[in-house]
């Protein structure tokens, strides 16, 4: 297996690990945390970090009854559901997003194939593919986009990206 060498840009891990990115940008993160143990380590490192800083803040008072508003929602919370495992190819975050089912893919015209799994005005999270030897066909971005490679590679002006790489795109 080839190491990963296109790793998660630190703006990018820190609004991950604050839970401030936005949910199609959040799945790829996750599903190359899964495959990265570089960029696992980071974020751990950034979750510690941030738990440091929130024990240095000082305490504030809450609401009266909040105590037991939260009490009480931990008790009727519902039961959690056995997570959803990796499949094949798919890590376990890309399964999530399937739904624990295998992708339904819709016919792009030679050889290519795509299932959009969300899209709304914070971006969308498709997955592609692309047979060997196809090029991506050209396209804009409309901002940021994120390619996680899941099998097999390409290569760009950016270099040689396999299995677990993200390339980062921007439209300026």
């Amino acid at each position: 297996m080839t190491a990963i060498t296109h790793h998660i840009s630190d703006d990018l891990l820190d609004a991950f690990v604050t839970g401030t990115l936005s949910h199609p940008f959040a799945v790829v993160v996750a599903a190359h945390l899964s495959l990265c143990d570089t960029c696992r380590a980071r974020a751990e490192a950034a979750e510690m970090l941030g738990g440091a800083l929130l024990d240095r803040i000082a305490p504030t008072s809450v609401s009266p009854g909040a105590r037991d508003r939260l009490l009480d929602a931990l008790d009727h919370a519902p039961l959690p559901r056995p997570p959803i495992q990796r499949s094949g190819i798919f890590p376990a975050p890309v399964m999530q997003a399937l739904g624990g089912q295998p992708p339904k893919w819709r016919i792009l015209g030679g050889g290519m194939r795509q299932q959009i799994l969300s899209s709304d005005a914070e971006g969308s999270l498709r997955l592609l593919y692309i047979p060997p030897g196809r090029a991506v066909p050209e396209h804009s971005h409309g901002g940021l986009e994120l390619t996680l490679v899941l099998q097999g590679s390409f290569s760009d002006s950016e270099g040689r990206f396999g299995r677990g790489d993200v390339e980062t795109a921007h439209d300026e």
